[in-house]
C-alpha cells in the first residue's frame, strides 16, 4: 500500500487552487462569521491556549500562525504568552482585518500578517520557533507539502501544532454528503494521518490529544445561531435568501451524529523538529 493510501482515502474535490479559493471566501463571508461567532475553530480560546502550552510559548517565542484567518488566535497568544507571531492567510480581506485589529489592540509591533499559501509559505528557512494551525491543515490539498514547508521554516527543536478536524478510517458513506456540503471538510482524516505526514516531514515525538467535545459544543453553538439567523431573516431583517435553511439544520444534526458515534472529531497533533 502506497504512503498516501495508508492516510486514508479522502473525498473526490474539485481543482487545488478552486479548494484554496472555497475555503479562503468561505472564512471572509459575513454568514459564517454570524454562524461560528468569534471563534472560527472548536474549542476557542482554551484549545488555543492549550495549544501553545503544549508548544512551550514564551516571550522569546517567534511563532508562525499558519492559515491565521482574521487574527483572533494570533492576538491570543501575543497577549498570553507574549510571543512575537507571524500569521498567514490566503485571503487579503483576513490579513486587512487581523492587521487592523492589531493596530487597535497595541499589538502591531509583536504581530505580522501576510497573504500567502501555507503549502509554499513566504518565510525564510529555519525562521520561527513554533508553528500553530488551527482547523486549517485538514483543508490543504497537498498536505505532505505544507508538512515540508512547516519543517522547512521551523527551526531544530521546535514543535508544530494542530489542531483539526478528525475523521474515521474507511469510506465516508453517510458523511459523504455532509462534507460535500462543507466543502473546506472534504478531506479531513484520521488524527494519525497528519500525525504520519509530519513524520514523513521530518518530526519526531507526535503526540494526539482528543478533543471531541470541543466539536460537539461549536456545532450546538452553530444549530443555535442558525435557529436565531433564520428567525431574524423570516423577519426581513437580514437578506440571506441564498441560505437553505432547512438543509442547513439537517447537517448541523448529521454531524452532531457523526460526532456521537466517532465518525467525526477534533484532535491536537504536536510534534517536534529534529
Amino acid at each position: 500500500m502506497s504512503g498516501e493510501a495508508s492516510r486514508g482515502e479522502g473525498l473526490s474535490h474539485p481543482d487545488a487552487g478552486e479548494i484554496k479559493q472555497c475555503c479562503a471566501r468561505l472564512y471572509e463571508s459575513e454568514i459564517v462569521s454570524r454562524l461560528l461567532g468569534e471563534s472560527f475553530h472548536p474549542g476557542g480560546a482554551a484549545l488555543t491556549d492549550r495549544l501553545g502550552r503544549l508548544l512551550g510559548l514564551s516571550p522569546e517565542s517567534r511563532v508562525l500562525d499558519a492559515a491565521s484567518g482574521k487574527g483572533t488566535s494570533a492576538v491570543l497568544i501575543a497577549q498570553r504568552f507574549g510571543s512575537t507571531v507571524v500569521g498567514v492567510d490566503l485571503s487579503s480581506q483576513n490579513v486587512a482585518h487581523a492587521s487592523t485589529e492589531a493596530e487597535r489592540l497595541g499589538l502591531a509591533g509583536r504581530l505580522h500578517f501576510e497573504v500567502g499559501d501555507a503549502e509554499q509559505l513566504p518565510l525564510g528557512e529555519a525562521s520561527v520557533d513554533a508553528i500553530i494551525c488551527e482547523c486549517a491543515f485538514c483543508t490543504f490539498p497537498d498536505k505532505p507539502r505544507a508538512a515540508r514547508e512547516f519543517a522547512r521554516v521551523l527551526k531544530p527543536g521546535g514543535r508544530v501544532g494542530l489542531s483539526d478536524i478528525t475523521r474515521s478510517p474507511g469510506p465516508p458513506g453517510e458523511l459523504a454528503d455532509l462534507m460535500a456540503w462543507i466543502a473546506c471538510l472534504a478531506d479531513a482524516r484520521p488524527a494519525d494521518s497528519y500525525a504520519a505526514w509530519l513524520t514523513d516531514a521530518g518530526f519526531t515525538r507526535a503526540v494526539i490529544e482528543t478533543h471531541d467535545e470541543a466539536l460537539t459544543e461549536m456545532i450546538r453553538g452553530i444549530g443555535t445561531r442558525l435557529f436565531a439567523t433564520e428567525v431574524l431573516a423570516g423577519l426581513g431583517k437580514l437578506d440571506l435568501a441564498s441560505i437553505d435553511f432547512p438543509a442547513a439544520k439537517r447537517m448541523t444534526r448529521q454531524a452532531l451524529t457523526a460526532v456521537a458515534e466517532r465518525r467525526l472529531g477534533y484532535a491536537i497533533v504536536r510534534a517536534t523538529k529534529t
